[in-house]
């Protein structure tokens, strides 16, 4: 038996902590009642909907390191026609999604997959997952702002330090910089209250995972060794 939550999780529908929205949202129904209890337990002859969408766990869980492109959107679908990130994976019918979202102009490191537990696992704050980046910036940074990031900077939602940073050698604009937070544009902001404007950012590693081998606009699967070190994270 599974707990409800898990149960949607596992099927793909969307990560586990959404799954306890949804479910508190009277949005869930089993054997046509509706149920607000998260941690109920599904019996195999249950029949669980989403939003009166029957749903079951899936057969196979799928993992896929991208190295995103520009002006790609990090969504299922965009109404505005724009490209999205779902786009490079077509000839698959399982529910896709991302992990780590990037901005549309942020190129670098994504991972789709169909593992509910796993996007909640590496979404979620407490988890502390690492992300490393370079920054182009519009001018020369310097030693000082180096030392700023890693005291931390006042920005309007609160005060923000990063893990690293250091100037790339024989590079003046050129910053490597590590961080695990998720907030929200957190590195533009950062480097504009510094006085710079950023010109290019490029996400080069994820956790446990770094761009070797995978070019951009391509994607590879994730080898089970990858798998079992992001699930023990």
């Amino acid at each position: 038996m599974t707990k409800l939550n898990k149960f949607i999780a596992q099927s793909g529908f969307c990560s586990r902590r959404k799954a306890t929205e949804l479910i508190k949202d009277k949005q869930i129904t089993v054997n046509g009642t509706v149920t607000t209890e998260p941690f109920y337990e599904v019996q195999s002859t249950d029949a669980v909907k989403v939003k009166n969408k029957l749903i079951k766990p899936q057969d196979k869980l799928l993992y896929f390191l991208l190295n995103k492109p520009q002006d790609v959107i990090c969504t299922s679908s965009d109404p505005q026609g724009r490209t999205t990130i779902l786009e490079f994976f077509r000839g698959f019918k399982e529910r896709l999604y991302p992990i780590g979202r990037l901005d549309r102009n942020t190129t670098g490191l994504i991972i789709i997959t169909n593992d509910g537990e796993l996007t909640q696992k590496l979404s979620h704050p407490k988890f502390n997952i690492s992300k490393t980046y370079h920054v182009i910036t519009h001018k020369p940074v310097t030693p000082a702002h180096i030392q700023t990031l890693h005291k931390g900077v006042r920005l309007e939602d609160g005060f923000m330090k990063v893990d690293k940073a250091r100037i790339i050698p024989r590079t003046k604009n050129k910053v490597e910089l590590t961080i695990h937070s998720g907030k929200k544009h957190i590195i533009k902001r950062l480097f504009k209250q510094l006085g710079y404007f950023v010109e290019k950012l490029d996400r080069i590693r994820f956790a446990t995972l770094n761009k070797k081998g995978v070019r951009l606009g391509s994607y590879r699967p994730l080898t089970k060794q990858e798998i079992q070190e992001l699930q023990e994270l």
